[in-house]
């Protein structure tokens, strides 16, 4: 079903929701981790819900209310997320926390349905914008909120809560957890299950700092700027339970065929999108992705540490040797690099943010994807069930680096049109590429099902 372009929307003035008791008034410093130049951007996600039969459902109860009131309350227990950011000496991110700050809140109404959105829910959403206003001198990384969320109501009885964090103050798995509480306080709990730690001082550079792993995700940004955001189309594709059988019967190992889906679909596409790009075969290529390091550290950070402990390990090869050589090349590089994290891997890490100024990430050839699947935002549940559509709005958020265009790739969780559960991978990229890497995925896709045919 084409996605209808929404225009309808009614908003009401943004507002400030601030915290339901007095907080501390406290200045507190960022881990040397959180306060790294690629995070500090503003990322939106995008929860769709219908008009269930749950406890909530009723013509008197209404979930902007409900998730206004539970916001506030979850900023007594997360009051730092309603404060603000400053610099400190060396460009330390600091956030002041005081009483008459907040999160900025906006209320909306929109003339359809939620099924006239689209079935299934697919990301990208063409009518993003008027799902989640980009309030006026909101997006910044300093001295702005630190969250904005709009809530917006639809006819059918369903509903959106849309919300744009600063990623510097959490990581997606602390974003989800903030969520989560917010929907155990819109349900009537009167503290969330799991209490928020903050405790960034336990991921701060060592005294002195050291590095002693390589980081090659940090390496020096290449000169080429890539597209511009406005000639960039965006799509998702379907991974179902067929499509990866038909990827791994083109692995030669038969101890690869036990990977990850992660591994899998990232190698796959790792290789279709270097060669939709047209790079040259001597041109280095790389793949990030962020690992989740919470159980790398001895002993495991506490449950409940909500800001940024993720790594950024960094596969790399040859376009030439990428596009040429069997999945199993890319897949061993992907895999391989993910085993590089370890408790010193991070420590390393932290003290080179440290001693390099807190450099930024590899330039705009880098293919940098992340996987949003399995970090708890389909859980979120504000009294109306769990959500149709949960994660990332979008791929391909620029951020400017001395010139240099970064642009992010997503997993998510989603259905196809045939309502099967399957992974939906959000890709960004100009139209001429996109076309083939349409083709070029395709080609690996039905190669997959060539082999299955004839088994």
């Amino acid at each position: 079903m084409e996605q209808l372009v929404l225009t309808s929307v009614r908003r009401q003035e943004a507002k400030l929701v601030v915290p339901a008791k007095l907080i501390p008034r406290v200045h507190l410093q960022l881990s040397d981790i959180d306060d790294q130049e690629g995070l500090r951007v503003q990322i939106p996600f995008i929860n769709f819900y219908s008009a269930g039969s749950h406890f909530m459902q009723s013509d008197r109860v209404d979930p902007v209310k409900v998730i206004r009131e539970a916001l506030s309350k979850a900023l007594v227990f997360y009051y730092p997320l309603a404060g603000r950011l400053r610099e400190g000496p060396g460009r330390k991110l600091i956030v002041d926390c005081t009483g008459e700050l907040g999160i900025l809140f906006v209320e909306a109404d929109a003339d359809v349905t939620l099924k006239e959105l689209g079935v299934p829910l697919q990301p990208p959403f063409p009518y993003l914008e008027h799902l989640l206003h980009d309030v006026p001198g909101s997006d910044g990384i300093l001295g702005c909120p630190l969250l904005l969320i709009q809530v917006t109501r639809f006819m059918c009885g369903g509903f959106v809560v849309a919300c744009r964090f600063n990623h510097t103050m959490c990581d997606g798995i602390g974003l989800a957890q903030f969520l989560t509480a917010v929907g155990e306080l819109a349900r009537g709990r009167r503290k969330p299950s799991v209490q928020p730690v903050w405790e960034r001082n336990l991921l701060n550079a060592r005294d002195p700092p050291r590095v002693t792993c390589t980081h090659r995700e940090y390496d020096e940004l290449d000169v080429d700027g890539g597209a511009p955001l406005e000639d960039l189309v965006h799509r998702s594709f379907f991974f179902g339970s067929a499509e990866l059988e038909a990827l791994r019967q083109q692995l030669g190992r038969r101890r690869h065929r036990r990977c990850k889906s992660f591994d899998l679909m990232t190698a796959c596409i790792w290789r279709c999108r270097t060669i939709a790009l047209g790079l040259e075969p001597n041109e280095d290529v790389h793949v990030l992705f962020p690992v989740n390091a919470r159980n790398k550290y001895k002993p495991f950070l506490p449950t409940g540490y909500y800001g940024n402990s993720i790594a950024f390990p960094t596969a790399i090869t040859t376009a030439g040797m990428l596009c040429t050589q069997p999945l199993d090349y890319a897949l061993k590089l992907v895999m391989e690099a993910k085993e590089d994290v370890t408790e010193e891997y991070m420590r390393s890490m932290t003290d080179l943010m440290v001693l390099r100024g807190r450099p930024p990430f590899l330039g705009a050839r880098s293919f940098f994807v992340s996987d949003l699947r399995r970090i708890g935002f389909g859980d979120v549940d504000f009294g109306w069930g769990k959500a149709c559509y949960a994660g990332i709005a979008r791929s391909g958020f620029g951020v400017l680096h001395s010139q240099v265009m970064r642009l992010y790739s997503y997993y998510a969780s989603g259905k196809n049109d045939k309502d099967e559960d399957g992974s939906l991978f959000l890709l960004s990229l100009p139209p001429t590429a996109m076309k083939v890497f349409e083709d070029q995925l395709q080609l690996l896709l039905n190669h997959g099902y060539h082999i299955l045919s004839t088994l």
